[in-house]
């Protein structure tokens, strides 16, 4: 009797060296913040589960007729997805969009919101256009949302959901022995919910990590950040009312985060001159 605890206890004790391993080796750094971030499940299987929620998207949404509004989103778009690609390639971090495709579109729909999902598919609802005023405020929103992909945020977010709930079990076996959970996870995670592409609120932490990687994206693509104080500026006037807009709803905005940005504007005023002079 008396060794039946030294069993269980070899046991939780292997079984935590290997939680640790796994802990260790899912460990990755965010750019530009250098934060340390858990991601468990491998961004092929993320990118394969977005692709199908984007091309089901894609078919219950209709994209919108206004050429000169669309060419505006996809310039945008294509300008900060090259700065990210360069600053990553520049810093031995390719990796993070080797599987990229990259993909830009504005959708026919009032509520005013965009998203990103991993692998480079942007969507950006027409409602967020009156806002955004001019290609300067839409880079706000896009570098934004761009910033959370290259975050990997909704990883992290499934990873540790997937933790609490799944207890770390692998993302292949979670699929097959529990495909509705797994897949509650990732919509979840995603915020994808009744409607696909109605993002739910980020982490605080991950908010103002997508705010500050987002204000250096638009400055290595040329973008004036100080139109990230006037955006944000309006987006809280836009709430002042009872009909908050859905962008708003899912990101906060507050005296704090105006504050963050209004903090980090040296440092992405550095890089926009520097794409300025090139």
């Amino acid at each position: 009797m008396k060794m039946i605890p030294m069993k269980i206890s070899r046991r939780h004790v292997k079984l935590s060296w290997i939680f640790s391993l796994l802990l260790f080796t899912a460990c990755a750094t965010v750019p530009l913040t250098g934060r340390q971030q858990l991601n468990l499940i491998p961004e092929s299987e993320m990118l394969s589960m977005s692709l199908t929620q984007y091309g089901d998207f894609l078919k219950s949404n209709q994209l919108s007729g206004n050429q000169a509004q669309t060419d505006m989103v996809k310039r945008v778009g294509k300008r900060i997805a090259a700065a990210v690609d360069q600053y990553l390639n520049d810093n031995g971090l390719s990796d993070r969009v080797k599987d990229f495709n990259w993909e830009f579109n504005l959708v026919k729909d009032s509520v005013a919101n965009a998203w990103c999902m991993p692998g480079g598919k942007v969507v950006v609802y027409t409602g967020i256009l009156p806002i955004t005023k001019n290609e300067n405020g839409l880079a706000v929103v896009m570098g934004h949302e761009i910033a959370h992909a290259i975050a990997r945020h909704g990883n992290e977010r499934m990873s540790q959901e997937m933790l609490v709930q799944l207890g770390g079990v692998g993302l292949s076996a979670a699929v097959d022995q529990k495909p509705e959970q797994t897949k509650q996870i990732y919509m979840t995670a995603y915020g994808l919910g009744a409607q696909v592409g109605a993002i739910l609120p980020y982490s605080r932490s991950h908010e103002l990590e997508a705010d500050k990687m987002g204000l250096m994206f638009m400055a290595m693509a040329g973008y004036d950040p100080h139109g990230a104080v006037d955006f944000w500026q309006r987006m809280a006037a836009n709430g002042g009312g009872s009909g908050m807009p859905e962008f708003l709803s899912t990101h906060p905005v507050d005296s704090h985060r105006i504050a963050q940005i209004k903090q980090d504007l040296p440092e992405a005023l550095k890089y926009y001159q520097q794409a300025k002079n090139n």
